[in-house]
């Protein structure tokens, strides 16, 4: 009997495997546990962003205003507080209020007023960067103790940040594949004419979508926040392309419909991984940039070819294949 692999999952893993197997050859010290231990924050990082990416792209949009909604969120849990811990909690519920406001900006424009994705969100990222100069002026700060603890500290031996985009991913994963409106989410999607007709409420989905992608890059932020003490203003400027690159590679079409929001978090630790090999290799950090372009016009060539991978029973039945 021929069990069916799912082709994003072993592909990314496959991919990723490679690639451990590369680094123990030409670069044992990036799989060192020092060297882990500083990088899987940002490949959580990478994660959180790219699973809000995958709900846009599942939508057949794309949401280029994730740079400011991660700046704008890393800033105020840094400026707002001013390193006074019994602030944070007013500064996360302000930055997840403006997220909401942010992500049904995007959604209105998008699914009612029927804008193109791409033109809709530089705008709000426009508004988002305008928020950011008026909270920070540009300036970084310092983040307060309570959040350096949460976010830069370890649970089991994992950062807590990894913590989070496992319960993210476990979050997203279980509403898109085993629960009603997740199911509707993914077939309006792959064909929303149809699913009108069907009478579900295709806009208020596509809405939603950019909605949660929000909430999503409002935790990214303030997690990098904890991680970096005093990041800069402009944290999510590096984070545009990786988000789209691991949700290509893990397999998501970019003209919408079922999305792979396991397949994306693997992807995301491929990514960071890849670029510690490079750096460790002596790659210029300068040439991130082409290396994660390459990655993700890898994920588009491997998606563009149709295989199928199946296992043998191990009683050695043949299996006949038909020609259609």
């Amino acid at each position: 009997m021929a069990i069916p692999l799912a082709r994003s999952f072993l592909t990314v893993m496959l991919s990723t495997l490679f690639l451990l197997v590369l680094c123990g050859v030409f670069a044992p010290s990036s799989l060192s546990s020092g060297a882990l231990s500083g990088s899987l924050p940002f490949a959580a990082i990478i994660a959180i962003v790219g699973l809000g990416q995958l709900l846009v792209v599942q939508q057949g949009g794309f949401d280029l205003s994730l740079p400011g909604a991660v700046s704008l969120a890393v800033v105020m849990a840094t400026h707002y507080p001013q390193q006074d811990d019994a602030l944070l909690y007013q500064a996360v519920l302000i930055s997840l209020g403006i997220a909401l406001v942010a992500g049904l900006l995007n959604g209105i424009l998008v699914s009612l007023f029927r804008l193109n994705a791409i033109i809709a969100t530089i705008g709000t990222n426009a508004l988002l960067y305008g928020a950011v100069f008026a909270v920070s002026g540009g300036v970084p700060s310092i983040t307060t103790n309570l959040l350096a603890t949460i976010a830069g500290g370890q649970m089991f031996g994992l950062p807590n940040s990894v913590g989070v985009a496992i319960v993210a991913m476990v979050v997203v994963s279980f509403t898109l594949k085993k629960t009603v409106a997740g199911r509707r989410f993914e077939a309006i999607g792959a064909n929303p004419l149809a699913c009108q007709a069907a009478g579900l409420r295709v806009r208020a989905h596509q809405m939603m979508a950019y909605v949660w992608a929000q909430v999503l890059y409002c935790l990214a932020g303030t997690l990098i926040a904890g991680i970096t003490r005093e990041p800069t203003a402009f944290q999510g400027d590096s984070l545009l392309l990786p988000s789209v690159a691991v949700v290509v590679l893990g397999g998501t079409s970019l003209l919408g419909g079922r999305g792979f929001p396991i397949s994306t978090v693997i992807a995301a630790f491929f990514l960071n991984q890849l670029s510690q090999f490079a750096l460790t290799v002596g790659v210029p950090f300068s040439a991130q940039t082409i290396i994660q372009a390459l990655a993700l016009g890898f994920g588009i060539g491997v998606y563009s070819f149709r295989w199928t991978v199946n296992l043998r029973s191990t009683t050695g039945v043949k299996k006949v294949e038909e020609k259609q």
